[in-house]
């Protein structure tokens, strides 16, 4: 037997039911998105979609990836940045058709099933709630550092509940300040790159810039081969993860369809400029090997352009990266939690909105966990925070490798008849993206220790959360063979 999918008319006239697996299966008729405030303005969904793959993995951690990989870091950063076009491209076929703030995960639930967009939310959501609590760890440090007399726990604290608060006020507050902290990491880039550019032209006189830095004598441009390339390209991976959250805010935006468009078409520039051109800069500025890890390659940049109080300008701006993506964590896992919440896949309370159009409930709960991640970096750092942090990181590898099959399974559903984004080269090219990525998680195991811990982790946690799915997806099953 031939199953057709239902046209669109059906599918707007039939807002209760979903296809899954080919399947229609009766939901719960909430429409979460339209109880939302939908006041987020066309800047603000830019700069989220900007400030989203910019944070302080470019900023302090690509020191890690240069020492890993050499100047063919830059392969690295080219190939991390082709997944996360092309990984966004696939997003965006199917946001454009429905944006929504469950964003993937509701897309895995449509077209793969319940357990699957059960499991990748809540993997999400956990991802972000973890988040919180490190970037307020990371943001109370370098607080505690200017003032000493202050608690770094009771920074940590304050910076929370001060986000708590902008959140719950209304989504237009969130986007305003994620507006402002993104603009600063911007200019903070672009600058970076001006200087660099004005070393290299030898405008600002200095004795390393050049660009046989880039094949440098007694290692070339692969001083530790592919090998070095694919032990970068981890951390690169991870430090672009968080484009997707421009899809989940698109669905509190005044126009989500054009919201998306905009974001996915910008990808492209914004990886080749802000990573790609950045990192290249600072490449041919600088030897690789003057770099030092754990301190900002944009600092030594700097240092060598005799700006002495680079130190202090690169701690103000990965402040205000710390605190812009805590404040995009907390937005972000509430509204996956709410979204989970409207299919019926979280617990229903997570679903009350306030009179201003926000997910109390969802964010108070996400809040709440992300506080204790604070708790617990004080009270055992060594175990259970470090538990936490590890539990991450594989996460992302996840989400991606679940919104490419959800492309696979949506164009054979529906079409793409509404998407105005199309898939490059489908299904061969989602497919090369799928395999990629499985090859990473598979590279992670002998990538040395710290990430074979991770990607263990990871995967417990995966397992718990699709184990969960597959429960309620049968308990669902089983309601719907009743009714029938």
């Amino acid at each position: 037997m031939v199953r057709t999918p239902p046209s669109r008319d059906a599918r707007q006239a039939a807002p209760d039911t979903e296809v899954i697996f080919g399947e229609p299966a009766v939901v719960e008729a909430v429409h979460q998105d339209t109880q939302l405030a939908h006041t987020l303005k066309p800047r603000h969904l830019s700069m989220i979609a900007l400030g989203g793959v910019i944070g302080a993995g470019l900023l302090v951690a690509s020191s890690t990836a240069i020492l890993a990989a050499g100047p063919g870091v830059i392969l690295a950063y080219a190939v991390g940045g082709l997944i996360v076009v092309l990984v966004m491209r696939m997003l965006g076929e199917m946001a454009s058709a429905s944006p929504e703030t469950g964003s993937f995960s509701a897309y895995a639930t449509r077209f793969i099933g319940p357990w699957a967009g059960l499991s990748i939310g809540w993997l999400y959501w956990w991802f972000w709630v973890v988040v919180v609590g490190i970037e307020a760890t990371a943001a109370a440090a370098i607080i505690s550092g200017w003032l000493p007399a202050v608690p770094q726990w009771a920074a940590a604290l304050v910076i929370t509940l001060f986000f708590l608060a902008a959140n719950l006020i209304s989504v237009k507050s969130f986007g305003e300040f994620e507006f402002w902290f993104a603009s600063i990491k911007i200019a903070a880039i672009v600058v970076f790159i001006i200087v660099g550019v004005l070393l290299i032209l030898g405008v600002v006189p200095n004795d390393t810039a050049s660009f046989a830095n880039l094949v440098p004598a007694g290692g070339g441009f692969l001083p530790y081969g592919i090998a070095g390339v694919l032990t970068a390209l981890l951390p690169v991976i991870f430090s672009m993860f968080g484009a997707e959250v421009a899809t989940v805010a698109a669905g509190e935006s005044e126009h989500p369809q054009a919201a998306v468009r905009k974001a996915v078409n910008s990808v492209v520039w914004r990886i080749l400029l802000f990573y790609i051109g950045s990192i290249l800069v600072v490449l041919i500025v600088l030897p690789w090997d003057r770099i030092t890890a754990g301190v900002s390659p944009f600092v030594t940049m700097l240092d060598v352009a005799g700006v002495g109080w680079a130190g202090l300008a690169m701690e103000i701006i990965v402040l205000s990266a710390l605190l812009s993506t805590l404040n995009a964590s907390l937005y972000t896992a509430s509204r996956m939690a709410f979204s989970l919440a409207g299919r019926g896949e979280a617990p229903r309370a997570l679903r009350k909105v306030s009179r201003r159009g926000t997910p109390y409930a969802a964010i108070l709960v996400s809040a709440v966990v992300g506080l204790l991640t604070v708790i617990l970096n004080y009270v055992a750092p060594d175990y259970v925070f470090s538990f936490l942090v590890n539990s991450t990181g594989a996460i992302a590898i996840f989400v991606w490798i679940m919104i490419a099959v959800s492309q696979l399974r949506s164009r054979r559903i529906t079409g793409a008849e509404d998407s105005a984004i199309r898939m490059w080269g489908h299904p061969y090219i989602t497919w090369a993206v799928i395999v990629a990525l499985s090859a990473l998680l598979v590279f992670m195991f002998f990538a040395g220790p710290t990430r074979l811990v991770e990607v263990s982790t990871s995967f417990v946690v995966a397992i718990v959360c699709i184990v969960a799915g597959l429960i309620v997806q049968r308990r669902r099953s089983r309601e719907t063979a009743g009714r029938g």
